[in-house]
Protein backbone atom coordinates (compact mmCIF):
# COMPACT_ATOMS: atom_id res chain seq x y z
CA UNK A 1 0.00 0.00 0.00
CA UNK A 2 1.24 3.41 -1.03
CA UNK A 3 -0.84 6.19 0.22
CA UNK A 4 -2.37 6.90 3.50
CA UNK A 5 -5.53 6.87 1.60
CA UNK A 6 -5.19 3.07 0.94
CA UNK A 7 -4.31 2.27 4.52
CA UNK A 8 -7.14 4.09 5.94
CA UNK A 9 -9.42 1.63 3.89
CA UNK A 10 -7.96 -1.45 4.55
CA UNK A 11 -8.19 -0.18 8.04
CA UNK A 12 -12.16 0.27 7.21
CA UNK A 13 -12.42 -2.91 5.75
CA UNK A 14 -11.14 -4.86 8.99
CA UNK A 15 -13.65 -2.41 11.06
CA UNK A 16 -16.25 -3.36 9.34
CA UNK A 17 -15.68 -7.14 9.13
CA UNK A 18 -15.58 -6.70 13.19
CA UNK A 19 -18.19 -4.40 13.71
CA UNK A 20 -16.41 -1.82 14.71
CA UNK A 21 -17.49 2.23 14.13
CA UNK A 22 -14.12 3.84 15.47
CA UNK A 23 -10.62 2.87 16.92
CA UNK A 24 -7.90 4.84 18.70
CA UNK A 25 -4.22 4.91 17.27
CA UNK A 26 -1.78 6.25 20.24
CA UNK A 27 1.54 6.40 19.35
CA UNK A 28 3.01 3.65 21.32
CA UNK A 29 3.44 0.35 22.20
CA UNK A 30 3.07 -2.39 24.12
CA UNK A 31 5.63 -1.30 26.60
CA UNK A 32 4.59 2.60 26.71
CA UNK A 33 7.73 3.98 25.16
CA UNK A 34 9.10 6.64 23.62
CA UNK A 35 10.96 4.88 20.82
CA UNK A 36 9.52 2.44 18.83
CA UNK A 37 10.89 -0.37 16.39
CA UNK A 38 9.08 -0.24 13.01
CA UNK A 39 7.02 -3.07 13.55
CA UNK A 40 4.63 -0.50 16.36
CA UNK A 41 4.76 2.97 14.03
CA UNK A 42 1.14 2.23 13.98
CA UNK A 43 -0.41 5.68 14.18
CA UNK A 44 2.78 6.76 12.03
CA UNK A 45 1.83 3.79 8.80
CA UNK A 46 -2.32 4.81 9.47
CA UNK A 47 -1.37 9.00 9.61
CA UNK A 48 2.20 9.74 7.86
CA UNK A 49 2.83 11.69 11.09
CA UNK A 50 5.91 10.76 12.53
CA UNK A 51 5.99 13.46 15.38
CA UNK A 52 6.62 11.94 18.79
CA UNK A 53 3.56 12.78 20.56
CA UNK A 54 0.33 12.38 19.00
CA UNK A 55 -2.97 10.45 18.50
CA UNK A 56 -4.60 9.39 15.78
CA UNK A 57 -8.71 8.15 15.55
CA UNK A 58 -10.55 6.57 12.65
CA UNK A 59 -13.76 6.22 12.12
CA UNK A 60 -16.04 4.70 8.95
CA UNK A 61 -16.42 8.13 7.31
CA UNK A 62 -13.87 10.30 9.57
CA UNK A 63 -10.10 10.42 10.43
CA UNK A 64 -8.15 13.11 12.77
CA UNK A 65 -4.91 13.14 14.78
CA UNK A 66 -4.46 15.14 18.17
CA UNK A 67 -1.20 16.69 18.54
CA UNK A 68 0.18 19.58 20.75
CA UNK A 69 1.84 22.89 20.01
CA UNK A 70 5.25 21.64 19.15
CA UNK A 71 4.08 19.97 15.60
CA UNK A 72 1.56 21.86 14.51
CA UNK A 73 3.48 22.95 11.44
CA UNK A 74 4.74 19.34 11.16
CA UNK A 75 1.41 17.84 11.41
CA UNK A 76 -0.28 20.11 8.82
CA UNK A 77 2.44 19.35 6.42
CA UNK A 78 2.28 15.60 7.26
CA UNK A 79 -1.26 15.36 7.21
CA UNK A 80 -1.38 17.17 3.54
CA UNK A 81 -3.31 15.40 0.90
CA UNK A 82 -4.80 12.98 3.26
CA UNK A 83 -8.34 12.89 4.85
CA UNK A 84 -6.73 13.07 7.79
CA UNK A 85 -8.18 16.56 10.17
CA UNK A 86 -5.82 18.27 12.20
CA UNK A 87 -6.45 18.37 16.19
CA UNK A 88 -4.11 21.16 17.90
CA UNK A 89 -4.67 20.08 21.51
CA UNK A 90 -4.89 22.51 24.70
CA UNK A 91 -6.36 24.91 21.98
CA UNK A 92 -10.17 25.81 23.52
CA UNK A 93 -11.98 24.61 20.42
CA UNK A 94 -10.60 21.46 20.47
CA UNK A 95 -12.71 18.50 21.46
CA UNK A 96 -10.80 15.87 23.69
CA UNK A 97 -10.26 12.57 21.61
CA UNK A 98 -13.38 10.52 24.08
CA UNK A 99 -15.68 13.63 23.31
CA UNK A 100 -15.17 13.95 19.62
CA UNK A 101 -15.53 9.63 18.94
CA UNK A 102 -18.74 9.95 21.77
CA UNK A 103 -20.82 13.05 19.19
CA UNK A 104 -19.44 10.72 15.99
CA UNK A 105 -21.03 7.63 17.08
CA UNK A 106 -24.74 6.10 18.15
CA UNK A 107 -25.46 4.72 21.41
CA UNK A 108 -24.87 0.85 20.90
CA UNK A 109 -21.83 1.20 18.65
CA UNK A 110 -18.38 -0.26 19.36
CA UNK A 111 -15.25 1.63 19.57
CA UNK A 112 -12.64 -0.70 18.73
CA UNK A 113 -8.89 -0.04 21.19
CA UNK A 114 -6.03 -2.66 21.23
CA UNK A 115 -5.17 -3.84 24.26
CA UNK A 116 -1.51 -4.09 23.79
CA UNK A 117 -1.29 -0.20 23.09
CA UNK A 118 -3.23 1.57 26.09
CA UNK A 119 -1.48 1.14 29.56
CA UNK A 120 -4.31 -0.25 32.33
CA UNK A 121 -5.53 3.34 33.06
CA UNK A 122 -6.01 4.86 30.31
CA UNK A 123 -8.10 1.88 28.74
CA UNK A 124 -10.00 2.32 31.40
CA UNK A 125 -10.58 6.12 31.40
CA UNK A 126 -11.40 5.68 27.62
CA UNK A 127 -14.08 2.68 29.05
CA UNK A 128 -15.64 4.70 31.76
CA UNK A 129 -16.25 7.41 29.02
CA UNK A 130 -17.43 5.78 26.40
CA UNK A 131 -19.06 3.08 28.84
CA UNK A 132 -20.80 5.89 30.38
CA UNK A 133 -22.59 7.05 26.73
CA UNK A 134 -23.89 3.66 26.02
CA UNK A 135 -20.89 3.28 23.18
CA UNK A 136 -19.55 0.09 24.04
CA UNK A 137 -15.38 -0.82 23.59
CA UNK A 138 -13.95 -4.10 22.65
CA UNK A 139 -10.05 -5.12 22.71
CA UNK A 140 -9.02 -6.07 19.48
CA UNK A 141 -5.89 -5.52 17.84
CA UNK A 142 -7.07 -3.75 14.09
CA UNK A 143 -3.91 -2.52 12.40
CA UNK A 144 -2.17 -5.88 12.42
CA UNK A 145 -4.72 -7.34 10.14
CA UNK A 146 -4.81 -4.08 7.98
CA UNK A 147 -1.10 -4.28 7.45
CA UNK A 148 -0.61 -7.03 5.25
CA UNK A 149 4.06 -5.89 4.70
CA UNK A 150 4.27 -5.00 9.08
CA UNK A 151 7.72 -5.28 9.88
CA UNK A 152 8.72 -8.17 12.33
CA UNK A 153 10.28 -7.40 15.67
CA UNK A 154 14.30 -6.65 16.02
CA UNK A 155 16.26 -9.47 16.66
CA UNK A 156 19.17 -7.38 18.25
CA UNK A 157 21.31 -9.80 20.77
CA UNK A 158 21.44 -8.27 24.20
CA UNK A 159 24.38 -8.20 26.50
CA UNK A 160 25.14 -7.15 30.27
CA UNK A 161 25.87 -4.69 31.83
CA UNK A 162 28.81 -4.55 34.04
CA UNK A 163 28.19 -3.90 38.20
CA UNK A 164 31.31 -1.90 37.56
CA UNK A 165 29.51 0.30 35.55
CA UNK A 166 25.75 -0.20 37.28
CA UNK A 167 27.21 -0.50 41.27
CA UNK A 168 24.62 -3.47 42.04
CA UNK A 169 23.94 -7.08 40.65
CA UNK A 170 21.32 -7.91 39.51
CA UNK A 171 20.45 -10.20 42.40
CA UNK A 172 21.05 -7.34 45.05
CA UNK A 173 18.27 -4.97 43.21
CA UNK A 174 15.84 -8.27 42.79
CA UNK A 175 16.29 -8.71 46.91
CA UNK A 176 15.35 -4.93 46.81
CA UNK A 177 12.48 -5.48 44.52
CA UNK A 178 10.91 -8.42 46.69
CA UNK A 179 11.43 -6.31 50.11
CA UNK A 180 9.28 -3.70 48.53
CA UNK A 181 7.28 -6.60 47.32
CA UNK A 182 6.57 -7.64 50.82
CA UNK A 183 6.05 -4.12 52.00
CA UNK A 184 2.83 -3.93 49.33
CA UNK A 185 1.69 -7.33 50.42
CA UNK A 186 2.47 -8.81 47.33
CA UNK A 187 4.06 -12.28 46.16
CA UNK A 188 4.19 -11.33 41.71
CA UNK A 189 5.13 -8.39 39.96
CA UNK A 190 4.67 -7.63 36.90
CA UNK A 191 7.58 -5.32 35.12
CA UNK A 192 6.11 -3.78 31.20
CA UNK A 193 8.46 -0.66 30.78
CA UNK A 194 11.86 -1.85 29.00
CA UNK A 195 14.07 0.63 31.22
CA UNK A 196 13.04 -0.92 34.54
CA UNK A 197 13.84 -4.63 33.35
CA UNK A 198 17.25 -3.38 31.68
CA UNK A 199 17.99 -1.41 34.91
CA UNK A 200 16.86 -4.55 37.46
CA UNK A 201 18.44 -7.41 35.41
CA UNK A 202 21.56 -5.29 34.48
CA UNK A 203 21.04 -6.18 30.46
CA UNK A 204 20.99 -3.64 27.82
CA UNK A 205 19.95 -4.03 23.97
CA UNK A 206 20.10 -2.17 20.76
CA UNK A 207 16.28 -2.53 19.30
CA UNK A 208 15.24 1.03 19.46
CA UNK A 209 16.88 4.54 18.87
CA UNK A 210 18.80 5.86 21.22
CA UNK A 211 18.10 3.93 24.36
CA UNK A 212 19.95 0.76 24.90
CA UNK A 213 16.82 -1.19 25.62
CA UNK A 214 15.70 -4.93 24.30
CA UNK A 215 12.40 -5.59 23.92
CA UNK A 216 10.84 -7.79 26.91
CA UNK A 217 8.55 -8.24 29.75
CA UNK A 218 9.66 -9.27 33.28
CA UNK A 219 8.17 -11.11 36.27
CA UNK A 220 9.43 -11.43 39.75
CA UNK A 221 7.96 -13.51 42.60
CA UNK A 222 8.80 -15.16 45.65
CA UNK A 223 11.41 -17.57 44.68
CA UNK A 224 12.38 -16.78 40.63
CA UNK A 225 12.78 -13.41 37.94
CA UNK A 226 11.67 -14.41 34.50
CA UNK A 227 13.07 -12.32 31.94
CA UNK A 228 10.41 -13.12 28.68
CA UNK A 229 12.55 -12.29 25.34
CA UNK A 230 12.81 -13.38 21.91
CA UNK A 231 15.50 -16.73 22.94
CA UNK A 232 17.43 -16.12 19.64
CA UNK A 233 18.57 -12.64 20.99
CA UNK A 234 20.31 -13.92 24.17
CA UNK A 235 23.63 -16.16 23.58
CA UNK A 236 24.08 -18.94 25.90
CA UNK A 237 26.78 -16.96 27.42
CA UNK A 238 24.28 -14.54 28.87
CA UNK A 239 22.17 -17.01 29.79
CA UNK A 240 24.09 -18.77 31.81
CA UNK A 241 25.36 -15.05 33.90
CA UNK A 242 21.41 -14.25 34.02
CA UNK A 243 21.01 -17.60 35.34
CA UNK A 244 23.26 -17.55 38.17
CA UNK A 245 21.58 -14.18 39.65
CA UNK A 246 18.74 -15.49 39.70
CA UNK A 247 17.35 -14.74 36.08
CA UNK A 248 15.52 -17.41 33.44
CA UNK A 249 14.70 -16.75 30.35
CA UNK A 250 11.23 -17.45 28.41
CA UNK A 251 10.00 -16.98 24.88
CA UNK A 252 8.86 -13.35 24.71
CA UNK A 253 4.81 -14.06 24.34
CA UNK A 254 5.01 -16.64 27.02
CA UNK A 255 4.15 -14.01 29.54
CA UNK A 256 0.64 -14.77 28.66
CA UNK A 257 0.63 -18.36 29.52
CA UNK A 258 2.94 -17.29 32.76
CA UNK A 259 -0.17 -15.42 34.22
CA UNK A 260 -2.84 -17.47 33.03
CA UNK A 261 -1.44 -20.09 35.05
CA UNK A 262 -1.78 -17.58 38.26
CA UNK A 263 -4.00 -19.10 40.85
CA UNK A 264 -5.90 -17.76 43.80
CA UNK A 265 -3.01 -17.64 45.21
CA UNK A 266 -0.84 -14.84 43.77
CA UNK A 267 -1.57 -11.49 44.92
CA UNK A 268 0.09 -9.49 42.01
CA UNK A 269 2.10 -6.00 41.64
CA UNK A 270 0.31 -4.16 38.65
CA UNK A 271 1.40 -0.45 37.96
CA UNK A 272 -1.66 0.96 36.55
CA UNK A 273 0.04 3.25 34.39
CA UNK A 274 2.64 0.72 33.15
CA UNK A 275 0.87 -2.42 32.41
CA UNK A 276 -0.62 -2.71 29.27
CA UNK A 277 -4.13 -3.98 29.17
CA UNK A 278 -3.60 -6.96 27.16
CA UNK A 279 -1.63 -8.31 30.38
CA UNK A 280 -3.75 -7.13 32.78
CA UNK A 281 -6.34 -8.77 30.85
CA UNK A 282 -4.55 -12.01 31.10
CA UNK A 283 -4.30 -12.16 35.10
CA UNK A 284 -6.84 -14.96 36.08
CA UNK A 285 -9.82 -13.34 38.06
CA UNK A 286 -9.22 -15.27 40.82
CA UNK A 287 -5.76 -14.07 41.56
CA UNK A 288 -5.68 -10.78 43.80
CA UNK A 289 -4.22 -7.39 42.25
CA UNK A 290 -2.88 -4.70 43.73
CA UNK A 291 -2.84 -1.52 41.71
CA UNK A 292 0.53 0.80 43.10
CA UNK A 293 3.31 2.61 41.35
CA UNK A 294 6.32 0.37 40.16
CA UNK A 295 9.39 -0.02 42.82
CA UNK A 296 11.51 -0.89 39.56
CA UNK A 297 10.08 2.96 38.74
CA UNK A 298 11.70 4.68 42.36
CA UNK A 299 14.49 2.51 43.04
CA UNK A 300 16.38 2.93 39.36
CA UNK A 301 15.54 6.78 39.95
CA UNK A 302 18.08 6.89 43.17
CA UNK A 303 21.13 6.30 42.02
CA UNK A 304 24.19 4.93 43.42
CA UNK A 305 27.64 6.19 43.83
CA UNK A 306 28.77 4.09 41.36
CA UNK A 307 26.39 5.28 39.08
CA UNK A 308 26.68 8.68 40.25
CA UNK A 309 30.70 8.64 39.90
CA UNK A 310 30.06 7.11 36.30
CA UNK A 311 27.61 10.10 35.13
CA UNK A 312 30.41 12.56 36.44
CA UNK A 313 33.17 10.58 34.15
CA UNK A 314 30.37 10.63 31.16
CA UNK A 315 30.14 14.61 31.61
CA UNK A 316 33.70 15.56 31.26
CA UNK A 317 33.77 12.80 28.39
CA UNK A 318 31.18 15.09 26.71
CA UNK A 319 32.43 18.41 27.81
CA UNK A 320 35.67 17.61 26.23
CA UNK A 321 33.76 16.79 22.73
CA UNK A 322 31.60 19.75 23.11
CA UNK A 323 35.02 21.77 23.53
CA UNK A 324 36.39 20.54 20.62
CA UNK A 325 32.99 20.75 18.74
CA UNK A 326 32.40 24.20 19.08
CA UNK A 327 36.33 25.48 17.93
CA UNK A 328 35.47 23.62 14.75
CA UNK A 329 31.76 25.28 14.74
CA UNK A 330 34.04 29.12 14.89
CA UNK A 331 36.62 28.45 12.96
CA UNK A 332 34.58 26.96 10.07
CA UNK A 333 31.14 28.78 10.25
CA UNK A 334 32.22 31.18 7.35
CA UNK A 335 32.46 28.40 4.63
CA UNK A 336 28.58 28.21 4.68
CA UNK A 337 28.98 24.63 4.43
CA UNK A 338 27.31 24.25 7.82
CA UNK A 339 23.82 23.53 8.67
CA UNK A 340 21.65 21.76 11.04
CA UNK A 341 21.98 18.59 9.84
CA UNK A 342 25.96 18.89 9.93
CA UNK A 343 26.12 20.02 13.27
CA UNK A 344 23.85 16.61 14.35
CA UNK A 345 26.96 14.59 12.37
CA UNK A 346 29.67 16.72 14.05
CA UNK A 347 28.83 16.07 17.51
CA UNK A 348 28.41 12.36 16.95
CA UNK A 349 31.92 12.75 15.48
CA UNK A 350 33.31 14.11 18.06
CA UNK A 351 31.48 12.14 20.68
CA UNK A 352 32.39 9.02 19.06
CA UNK A 353 36.31 9.96 19.69
CA UNK A 354 35.38 9.32 23.11
CA UNK A 355 36.23 5.94 24.79
CA UNK A 356 32.99 3.83 25.21
CA UNK A 357 30.80 6.39 23.38
CA UNK A 358 27.65 4.19 22.17
CA UNK A 359 25.37 6.89 20.44
CA UNK A 360 23.07 10.22 20.86
CA UNK A 361 20.48 9.87 23.46
CA UNK A 362 17.85 11.23 21.32
CA UNK A 363 17.78 13.13 18.43
CA UNK A 364 19.62 16.08 18.45
CA UNK A 365 17.77 19.23 18.20
CA UNK A 366 19.74 21.75 16.50
CA UNK A 367 17.58 25.02 15.32
CA UNK A 368 19.17 28.44 14.04
CA UNK A 369 17.48 31.58 13.97
CA UNK A 370 13.30 31.44 14.10
CA UNK A 371 13.70 27.32 14.27
CA UNK A 372 15.19 27.38 17.44
CA UNK A 373 11.73 28.61 18.15
CA UNK A 374 10.20 25.48 17.86
CA UNK A 375 10.68 23.58 20.92
CA UNK A 376 11.43 19.75 19.66
CA UNK A 377 12.34 20.83 15.60
CA UNK A 378 14.27 18.06 14.11
CA UNK A 379 16.29 19.52 10.65
CA UNK A 380 15.93 17.34 7.65
CA UNK A 381 18.34 17.83 4.74
CA UNK A 382 15.13 19.96 2.92
CA UNK A 383 14.45 21.84 6.12
CA UNK A 384 18.08 23.23 7.17
CA UNK A 385 18.98 26.21 7.45
CA UNK A 386 23.06 26.99 7.01
CA UNK A 387 24.59 28.29 9.91
CA UNK A 388 25.45 32.32 10.07
CA UNK A 389 26.79 34.61 12.36
CA UNK A 390 23.49 36.71 12.79
CA UNK A 391 21.32 35.13 14.67
CA UNK A 392 21.40 32.96 17.76
CA UNK A 393 21.95 29.00 17.29
CA UNK A 394 20.04 26.25 19.87
CA UNK A 395 21.78 22.78 20.46
CA UNK A 396 19.89 20.28 22.18
CA UNK A 397 21.89 17.08 22.15
CA UNK A 398 23.29 13.71 23.86
CA UNK A 399 25.11 10.87 24.44
CA UNK A 400 25.39 7.47 25.69
CA UNK A 401 28.39 6.26 27.02
CA UNK A 402 28.30 3.07 29.62
CA UNK A 403 29.54 5.81 32.46
CA UNK A 404 26.14 7.47 32.00
CA UNK A 405 23.82 9.04 29.80
CA UNK A 406 24.38 13.36 28.89
CA UNK A 407 21.60 15.72 27.74
CA UNK A 408 22.66 19.52 27.29
CA UNK A 409 21.83 22.49 25.86
CA UNK A 410 23.40 25.67 24.41
CA UNK A 411 22.28 28.51 23.06
CA UNK A 412 25.18 30.82 21.37
CA UNK A 413 25.91 33.40 18.38
CA UNK A 414 29.13 33.74 16.34
CA UNK A 415 27.81 37.36 15.72
CA UNK A 416 26.92 40.25 17.77
CA UNK A 417 23.37 40.10 19.54
CA UNK A 418 21.16 42.40 19.85
CA UNK A 419 20.12 44.12 22.93
CA UNK A 420 16.62 42.29 23.01
CA UNK A 421 18.87 38.70 22.83
CA UNK A 422 21.01 39.74 25.57
CA UNK A 423 18.23 40.76 28.06
CA UNK A 424 16.33 37.42 26.68
CA UNK A 425 19.62 34.62 26.93
CA UNK A 426 20.11 36.50 30.45
CA UNK A 427 16.91 36.30 32.27
CA UNK A 428 17.07 32.40 31.05
CA UNK A 429 20.43 32.24 32.50
CA UNK A 430 19.02 33.45 35.55
CA UNK A 431 16.46 30.75 36.17
CA UNK A 432 19.08 28.37 35.49
CA UNK A 433 21.74 29.73 38.34
CA UNK A 434 18.43 30.22 40.13
CA UNK A 435 17.24 26.44 40.56
CA UNK A 436 21.17 25.44 40.62
CA UNK A 437 21.38 27.28 43.54
CA UNK A 438 18.25 26.14 45.34
CA UNK A 439 18.01 24.95 48.63
CA UNK A 440 14.97 22.99 49.80
CA UNK A 441 13.53 20.79 52.80
CA UNK A 442 13.47 17.00 52.65
CA UNK A 443 9.77 16.06 50.77
CA UNK A 444 9.84 18.73 48.33
CA UNK A 445 7.95 18.63 45.09
CA UNK A 446 9.32 19.55 41.64
CA UNK A 447 6.50 21.95 41.59
CA UNK A 448 7.19 23.41 44.45
CA UNK A 449 10.64 24.59 42.84
CA UNK A 450 10.19 25.35 39.70
CA UNK A 451 8.83 28.80 40.07
CA UNK A 452 12.89 29.65 40.52
CA UNK A 453 13.70 28.70 36.83
CA UNK A 454 10.72 30.87 35.72
CA UNK A 455 10.70 34.07 38.21
CA UNK A 456 13.21 36.50 36.08
CA UNK A 457 11.03 35.58 32.91
CA UNK A 458 7.33 36.01 34.56
CA UNK A 459 8.55 39.41 36.35
CA UNK A 460 9.26 40.73 32.94
CA UNK A 461 5.86 39.23 31.33
CA UNK A 462 7.39 35.95 29.58
CA UNK A 463 7.47 32.12 29.89
CA UNK A 464 8.37 28.60 28.43
CA UNK A 465 5.71 26.13 27.95
CA UNK A 466 7.49 23.54 28.81
CA UNK A 467 9.00 21.42 31.82
CA UNK A 468 12.13 22.53 33.78
CA UNK A 469 13.34 19.32 34.66
CA UNK A 470 12.96 15.80 33.52
CA UNK A 471 14.72 12.97 35.40
CA UNK A 472 17.31 11.08 32.98
CA UNK A 473 18.56 7.38 33.19
CA UNK A 474 21.95 5.52 33.86
CA UNK A 475 23.32 4.34 30.52
CA UNK A 476 19.35 3.98 30.16
CA UNK A 477 16.81 6.48 28.44
CA UNK A 478 17.31 10.27 29.03
CA UNK A 479 14.34 11.15 30.27
CA UNK A 480 12.87 8.71 32.84
CA UNK A 481 10.67 9.64 35.67
CA UNK A 482 9.41 9.53 38.37
CA UNK A 483 10.63 12.73 39.60
CA UNK A 484 10.15 15.89 37.75
CA UNK A 485 10.47 20.18 38.29
CA UNK A 486 7.66 21.54 36.00
CA UNK A 487 4.23 23.71 37.16
CA UNK A 488 2.22 20.60 36.89
CA UNK A 489 1.67 18.86 39.91
CA UNK A 490 3.58 15.60 40.46
CA UNK A 491 3.85 14.41 43.97
CA UNK A 492 7.08 12.51 44.03
CA UNK A 493 9.46 14.20 46.42
CA UNK A 494 12.89 14.67 44.98
CA UNK A 495 15.25 12.31 46.97
CA UNK A 496 19.09 12.46 47.41
CA UNK A 497 20.82 10.53 44.21
CA UNK A 498 18.10 11.37 41.58
CA UNK A 499 18.94 12.90 38.39
CA UNK A 500 17.15 15.66 37.21
CA UNK A 501 17.51 18.11 33.81
CA UNK A 502 18.03 22.37 34.64
CA UNK A 503 16.66 23.62 31.35
CA UNK A 504 14.57 26.79 31.03
CA UNK A 505 13.85 28.76 28.14
CA UNK A 506 12.75 31.34 26.15
CA UNK A 507 10.94 30.88 22.35
CA UNK A 508 10.00 34.15 20.15
CA UNK A 509 7.84 33.08 17.15
CA UNK A 510 9.33 33.98 13.87
CA UNK A 511 12.67 35.00 15.84
CA UNK A 512 14.81 32.78 17.67
CA UNK A 513 14.67 30.37 20.80
CA UNK A 514 16.66 30.43 23.90
CA UNK A 515 17.01 27.10 26.22
CA UNK A 516 20.31 26.54 28.53
CA UNK A 517 20.65 23.20 30.07
CA UNK A 518 22.63 21.45 32.73
CA UNK A 519 21.99 18.46 34.45
CA UNK A 520 21.30 18.31 38.69
CA UNK A 521 21.73 16.12 41.02
CA UNK A 522 20.00 16.09 44.34
CA UNK A 523 22.45 16.20 47.10
CA UNK A 524 22.06 16.41 51.04
CA UNK A 525 23.24 19.75 52.43
CA UNK A 526 22.28 20.05 55.77
CA UNK A 527 20.53 19.18 59.00
CA UNK A 528 19.28 22.35 61.49
CA UNK A 529 16.67 22.52 64.51
CA UNK A 530 13.94 22.78 61.28
CA UNK A 531 14.89 19.66 59.83
CA UNK A 532 16.84 18.61 56.65
CA UNK A 533 17.84 20.21 53.64
CA UNK A 534 18.77 19.44 50.66
CA UNK A 535 20.68 21.21 47.64
CA UNK A 536 21.53 20.31 43.91
CA UNK A 537 25.21 19.61 42.32
CA UNK A 538 25.61 20.55 38.80
CA UNK A 539 27.17 17.85 36.86
CA UNK A 540 27.22 19.19 33.12
CA UNK A 541 30.62 20.56 31.96
CA UNK A 542 30.65 22.93 29.25
CA UNK A 543 31.01 26.76 28.83
CA UNK A 544 27.97 29.46 28.90
CA UNK A 545 28.20 31.81 25.89
CA UNK A 546 29.34 35.22 27.56
CA UNK A 547 28.63 37.25 24.92
CA UNK A 548 25.17 36.71 25.45
CA UNK A 549 25.00 38.27 29.00
CA UNK A 550 23.53 41.44 30.05
CA UNK A 551 25.92 41.86 33.16
CA UNK A 552 23.83 44.58 34.14
CA UNK A 553 20.88 42.02 34.76
CA UNK A 554 22.84 39.77 37.20
CA UNK A 555 22.99 39.77 40.90
CA UNK A 556 26.74 39.55 42.46
CA UNK A 557 25.84 35.86 43.73
CA UNK A 558 24.58 35.02 39.86
CA UNK A 559 28.09 36.35 38.65
CA UNK A 560 29.99 34.27 41.56
CA UNK A 561 27.75 31.52 40.20
CA UNK A 562 28.35 31.29 36.98
CA UNK A 563 32.65 32.59 37.22
CA UNK A 564 32.85 29.48 39.93
CA UNK A 565 30.52 27.00 37.21
CA UNK A 566 33.56 28.42 34.13
CA UNK A 567 36.34 27.64 36.86
CA UNK A 568 35.13 24.51 37.53
CA UNK A 569 34.25 23.57 33.51
CA UNK A 570 37.83 24.76 32.95
CA UNK A 571 39.43 22.75 35.86
CA UNK A 572 37.69 19.09 34.69
CA UNK A 573 37.72 19.36 30.91
CA UNK A 574 41.36 21.07 30.11
CA UNK A 575 43.74 18.33 31.26
CA UNK A 576 42.00 16.45 27.98
CA UNK A 577 42.40 19.63 25.67
CA UNK A 578 46.03 20.05 23.86
CA UNK A 579 47.55 24.07 23.91
CA UNK A 580 45.61 25.46 21.47
CA UNK A 581 41.93 23.92 22.60
CA UNK A 582 43.10 24.92 26.26
CA UNK A 583 43.82 28.53 25.33
CA UNK A 584 40.41 28.92 23.41
CA UNK A 585 38.58 27.21 26.69
CA UNK A 586 40.46 29.50 28.76
CA UNK A 587 38.82 32.58 27.06
CA UNK A 588 35.48 30.97 27.39
CA UNK A 589 35.78 30.85 30.84
CA UNK A 590 37.08 33.54 32.40
CA UNK A 591 35.71 35.86 34.58
CA UNK A 592 33.26 38.69 34.26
Amino acid sequence: MDTINDRLSALRDTMKKNGISATIIPGTDPHGSEYLPNKWKERQWISGFNGSAGTAVVTLDKAALWTDSRYFIQAEEQLKDTTFELMKMKLPETPNINDWIINQLKKGEIVGLNPQMFSHNSFLDSYNDFNFNEINVKSIDLIDEAWSDREGLPKNEIFLFEKKYAGKSASEKIIEVRNEMQKNKTNVYILNSLDEIAWLFNIRGNDVNYNPLAISYAVVDNDKAYLFIDEEKVKKEVKTELEKEGIYILPYLAIYDYLKELTKNAHVLIDGNRINQSLFEAVPTESTIKLCASPATYLKAVKNEIELEGFRKAMVKDGVALTKFFIWLEENVDTNEINEVTIEKKLIEFRAQQENFKGASFGTICGYADHGAMNHYSATEESAYTIRRDNMLLIDSGAQFLEGTTDITRTLILGEPTAQQKIDYTLVLKGNINLSEAIFPVNTRGSQIDVLARKSLWENGMNFGHGTGHGVGHYLCVHEGPQSIRTEENSVTLQPGMILSNEPGLYRDGKYGIRIENLIVVQPDEKTEFGEFYKFEVITLSHIDKTLIDINLLTRDEINWLNNYHQLVFDKISPFLNEKETAWLKEKCESI
